[in-house]
């Protein structure tokens, strides 16, 4: 009734619009194998460019068990090295200068974040979990779009591929399954979900083992010049005895903030020659 009350133009200008709009709710869908191609390309400028870098670093750290609860909060300086190998590889190291530990200074300048949980290579192996690569590890399957929301993510849910012990060149040595969202616009991923139902949480002799979920979420950052997608918040639980009255549980979270180029910068200073007589 609104339409048929406007004017000429003002129904052809809406007219207009509804077209457009049609037009850009069919928006094919990319396949399987081109997102996968373009998240090969994203990590292959991943891990031949991106520089060394640090950013602030925040960490909860958690422990609730029936014995006893401890919670460490740490504030640090968080650094990811690219290193170089004979054979043309490139790895990246990652390391901490803790400033404070529990609102505190640390006990030395070498202390690290000492537990309960902790998780290390979220920076460097994150973005491999979907990937080429891990087609031989891995099973990937894509999740329709819904046509009425064309600029949702895209959505590849995973679950690994081996029945026995994984073989050393799968990134995921456990079980596991989970989900990726891709960004459609940049084709990023822009948060990563992993589910392990058997975990070893402490291994030993008589590992304890238990469900674990992983989730990293990545947010544009400048860095060297250029935009680079980087973990933005890292976030770990899990549980062991889970539903028994010897149920623990474990916790990681952590944000990741002010990105930097890590460089080493030097100078030469002249020195002075006083005469001789």
């Amino acid at each position: 009734m609104t339409f048929r009350k406007s004017t000429t133009a003002v129904w052809a200008i809406a007219s207009l619009g509804f077209s457009l709009g049609s037009c850009a709710q069919r928006v094919e869908q990319p396949t399987l194998n081109e997102i996968l191609q373009r998240l090969k390309e994203n990590l292959a400028h991943y891990d031949k460019d991106v520089p060394s870098f640090f950013c602030d670093e925040h960490v909860v750290s958690q422990v609730e068990a029936d014995r006893r609860d401890r919670d460490v909060v740490t504030d640090d300086t968080f650094r990811v090295r690219r290193v170089s190998h004979p054979d043309r590889t490139t790895t990246f190291t990652e390391s901490r200068d803790i400033k404070s530990i529990n609102g505190k200074p640390p006990a030395s300048q070498n202390q690290d974040i000492n537990g309960p949980s902790l998780l290390h290579g979220a920076f460097e192996g994150g973005l491999a979990v979907v990937s080429p690569n891990q087609s031989s590890c891995m099973k990937y399957q894509l999740q329709p779009l819904n046509r009425k929301q064309p600029s949702e993510p895209y959505v590849i849910r995973f679950t690994t591929a081996f029945s026995g012990p994984a073989p050393d060149s799968c990134l995921l040595q456990e079980k596991s399954k989970g989900r990726v969202l891709i960004d459609p616009q940049s084709m990023q991923i822009r948060r990563l979900e992993i589910t392990t139902p058997r975990h070893v949480i402490i291994p030993g002799y008589a590992p304890v083992v238990g469900r674990r979920v992983l989730t990293v979420d990545y947010a544009p950052i400048q860095l060297n010049g250029e935009t680079i997608w980087m973990p933005s918040d890292i976030t770990m639980s899990a549980i062991s005895g889970s539903g028994t009255f010897h149920e623990s549980v474990w916790s990681f979270q952590a944000t990741y903030r002010n990105y930097h180029k890590l460089e080493v910068t030097s100078h030469i200073h002249g020195g002075s020659e006083t005469p001789i007589p």
